[in-house]
């Protein structure tokens, strides 16, 4: 782990959690591609709102990234890089995009927790992130619904 910042936080959580001792370094990583979108949910994370995120399965096969899993630890830092809290997931489902509902969306936490705005910020998300593999998304494409709950901060 390179951050120093995400390093202090990981160590002080083992401190007191000395049964994840031996438990893989965290993913350390930050919400969204623009930074006050990014500040805004490591707020929103710190403060027990956002409990979700998601991304798409063509995005993470096309970046070779793995697919989360129950019990993964994150480090959320801002978009600087600063860690804010360590989340674990609680639970991973994929699901076509047309299928995500009003609960998953309150879940996520961002903006005013409505399905109309998750649909709206999730879709100009993957245009963005699937135009780099000259790909667009679809009603059907499947998006991995990561579910989590903060367990440390300062």
């Amino acid at each position: 782990m390179e951050n120093a910042s995400a390093r202090n936080l990981w160590g002080d959580y083992l401190d007191k959690h000395l049964e994840h001792a031996f438990v893989d370094a965290p993913q350390v990583v930050h919400f969204c591609n623009n930074e006050q979108d990014a500040n805004e949910c490591a707020a929103l994370v710190k403060k027990g709102i956002k409990r979700a995120t998601s991304h798409s399965l063509l995005g993470l096969q096309y970046r070779k990234q793995p697919l989360p899993k129950i019990g993964d630890f994150m480090i959320v830092t801002n978009w600087e890089g600063e860690a804010q809290c360590i989340v674990r997931t609680t639970a991973v489902k994929l699901r076509p995009y047309f299928s995500i509902d009003e609960a998953y969306a309150q879940r996520e936490g961002e903006g005013d927790k409505s399905l109309a705005y998750w649909k709206k910020v999730h879709w100009d998300y993957f245009t963005k992130e699937l135009a780099a593999f000259n790909r667009k998304p679809n009603e059907s494409m499947i998006i991995v619904c990561q579910e989590f709950e903060k367990i440390f901060d300062r």
